[in-house]
């Protein structure tokens, strides 16, 4: 029961953080996926060095992840130092080349691709997060924020997660038939069914509550890529753990394990997502 109360207690924290954030103004919805992005990296940056043999240089990597993001959000809400990070996001990046010829590590090959993907994988999902969230009113002739986008892909997230643990709790012991059994064993088809179900479900909601966006079969459209994307954003997570040994990604979040944990399907739904919406925005 303890377990359960500081379990519900952290995520509803995240819940009111991430939906506060997003929704209050741009520039808070920028400083809370900063703090994501560098969090995410700092993780996997970790538990390289701890679990894989690397000997990452944890504090550029995840310095140049908060560029990157900061970068994007920076440019597409009008601010100048927006370019000024960016190209200060590529001499990091060339640094940390640089780096490995003084580091004398046993294996540098391993540190470059290690960094880069580590960049690749927890940095770029949250900085392509503004060009959905962030876009050009002609009438007005400025940049509008428009934080439904971005808060819909983690109420769809949420959503799938809710029906396939419901669903997959209640039904899972009468359809037996699991999802990716190799990988994650207790994931199951008729929970994925379920989840999906009500992603699009929330995706109707979202609809009938802003009309004016998209139309419903695209919200719907939306939904489902989430759904897919979502899904094996938590396989390839689970798979990363496998391959390293570990149950959880870190102990920061009671009861969830670390960030990787908690936004590991958001790293593969927020890319498909965003170029779902922006091609049908075009």
């Amino acid at each position: 029961m303890k377990n359960f109360i500081l379990r519900a207690l952290t995520g509803l924290l995240y819940v009111v953080l991430l939906v506060g954030c997003t929704v209050l103004s741009p520039l808070t919805a920028y400083f809370f996926y900063a703090a994501v992005a560098m969090a995410c990296t700092w993780e996997f940056c970790h538990l390289m060095n701890r679990h894989y043999g690397a000997t990452l240089n944890t504090p550029i990597v995840a310095f140049t992840s908060v560029l990157l993001v900061s970068a994007c959000w920076l440019m597409r809400i009008g601010q100048t130092e927006g370019l000024q990070l960016l190209l200060l996001a590529g001499v990091s990046l060339i640094f940390l080349l640089i780096f490995e010829l003084y580091h004398e590590a046993a294996d540098p090959l391993r540190n470059w691709t290690l960094s880069f993907a580590a960049i690749l994988y927890t940095a770029v999902p949250f900085s392509l997060l503004p060009f959905i969230a962030v876009n050009y009113d002609a009438y007005t002739g400025g940049n509008i924020y428009e934080w439904i986008y971005p808060l819909a892909l983690f109420i769809f997230l949420w959503a799938n997660d809710t029906g396939a643990y419901l669903v997959g709790s209640l039904l899972g012991r009468y359809v037996p038939y699991k999802l990716f059994p190799r990988i994650s064993p207790h994931k199951s088809w008729v929970g994925s069914i379920g989840g999906g179900l009500l992603t699009l479900l929330a995706a109707y909601a979202v609809a009938c509550l802003r009309p004016a966006d998209l139309a419903t079969w695209q919200w719907l459209l939306t939904g489902l890529v989430v759904v897919f994307f979502g899904t094996w954003g938590d396989l390839v997570e689970s798979l990363l753990k496998r391959q390293l040994g570990i149950k959880d990604s870190g102990r920061v979040l009671p009861g969830h394990g670390g960030f990787l944990d908690r936004f590991d399907s958001a790293l593969l739904a927020i890319p498909a997502a965003v170029i779902c919406i922006l091609y049908l925005l075009k």
